[in-house]
């Protein structure tokens, strides 16, 4: 769970929404109910110190597909 990983290396609150349920982006549980597989539009929001960094560094792993599109792998869902 590369996601969840990637959130809990920033001391910022992070949220991630799929558009009717937000979630806390650093708990594997809470993500997972999010249901979210390619194509799923989500909304990641972060506050504190180092939210700016968090938020575009979770940005660019899902649009990278999880560095795993380069590879030609099936991309995983969240």
């Amino acid at each position: 769970m590369r996601f969840v990983q990637l959130a809990n290396q920033y001391n910022c609150k992070i949220e991630v929404a799929n558009g009717t349920l937000v979630v806390d982006a650093k708990s594997i549980m809470a993500v997972m109910r999010l249901g979210a597989t390619m194509g799923t539009v989500l909304h990641i929001r972060a506050d504190g110190e180092d939210a700016k960094e968090a938020a575009d560094e979770l940005e660019k792993l899902v649009a990278d597909g999880f560095g795993l599109m380069d590879e030609g792998q099936n991309v995983p869902s969240l």
